[in-house]
């Protein structure tokens, strides 16, 4: 069998497979009382990595090295990994509303991947003496497995801010280990006037004239399934990010250990290199702010947030961008 014609045909059978199932679970989401949708939105997904792991597979026999050396192997790869991740937060939450933000990202993946990036791009070539290492299994894909992981807990932070509307909804169950939320702002209002009522009742049996009148403030703004969802985000981003952000600190670790048998020094300030401490300080910010401050949802969705942007500007950015010892087998 031709390896490379395979490899052509998967990378556009897992565009095809993705697009399909996030229209599927887009369908799901609109219309939840359709049963079959969140199964076949997981299969999908389940298929479209079976794919992609295939492509990769075909690349690394043909070319004779783990496939993690240009532009087109990685973005593979950090699309096989989204769909791996998706597929284990789907797993732990039981939510089939996971895919309706993991599947946009990895179709938009997988489709620039596939019909963007120019043909010479997305052949093969003989690695760089750099690159010719044992630790480009390691390394490189600890980092690339690290941030799909980020991405996906990052991309679910987003669907929990645009959830909410901006509310500042304080959640429990993320970092306190409870379950549920708790009512502020005008949800709470509208609980105390509801509890004062029977009171001002009580009054009135006594004789007394007791006037009440609701705020115009006490109109809840989320319904309670919006509030269960958004619980279901944060819960599942902070596990998700959990998950990634051990990964990163072991990716960058062995990036130094290679550092310095490829070049005499663990860290040299490369722009990749600042880039990933900057991403490693923004993600254990956020985790601190949950384990340390107790934080719940907005405020460490906004970090998430942030950390999506540092993520694609370490993953891609720097090497669209920058000149640095990252720079080889992409763009510039």
């Amino acid at each position: 069998m031709n390896l490379v014609s395979l490899q052509n045909q998967l990378d556009n059978l897992s565009f095809g497979i993705l697009l399909a199932t996030m229209l599927v679970y887009w369908v799901g989401a609109a219309f939840p009382t359709l049963p079959f949708l969140p199964n076949l939105g997981t299969t999908g997904m389940a298929i479209a990595n079976l794919c992609m792991a295939t492509l990769l597979g075909a690349r690394w026999i043909e070319a004779g090295y783990f496939p993690l050396s240009n532009l087109y192997e990685s973005l593979f790869f950090l699309a096989w990994g989204i769909t791996a991740v998706h597929l284990f937060a789907e797993s732990i939450s039981r939510s089939a509303l996971v895919g309706v933000v993991t599947a946009p990202v990895a179709m938009l993946i997988t489709a620039f991947s596939a019909l963007k990036l120019p043909d010479e791009m997305q052949a093969s070539a003989p690695l760089v003496p750099a690159l010719k290492s044992n630790w480009l299994m390691m390394h490189v894909s600890v980092m690339m497995i690290s941030y799909a992981t980020l991405m996906v807990g990052s991309v679910l932070a987003i669907a929990f801010l645009f959830v909410t509307r901006g509310q500042d909804i304080e959640l429990r169950g993320s970092s306190f280990g409870g379950s549920g939320y708790r009512l502020t702002s005008s949800l709470a209002t509208q609980k105390v006037a509801e509890a004062a009522i029977p009171m001002a009742i009580n009054t009135a049996d006594m004789g007394n004239i007791a006037v009440m009148t609701l705020p115009t403030t006490a109109t809840a703004t989320l319904t309670p399934q919006r509030l269960s969802l958004a619980d279901t985000l944060d819960n599942i981003s902070y596990r998700v990010i959990g998950l990634g952000f051990p990964l990163l600190t072991i990716g960058i670790i062995a990036g130094g250990v290679w550092a310095n048998e490829a070049w005499g020094s663990y860290w040299s300030w490369d722009p990749k290199e600042t880039w990933a401490l900057i991403t490693w300080l923004v993600f254990a910010a956020y985790l601190h702010s949950r384990i340390t401050k107790g934080w719940q949802g907005r405020k460490p969705a906004i970090l998430a947030t942030l950390g999506f942007v540092v993520v694609w500007i370490c993953y891609l950015g720097v090497n669209l961008l920058g000149k640095g010892l990252h720079s080889y087998g992409w763009f510039l």
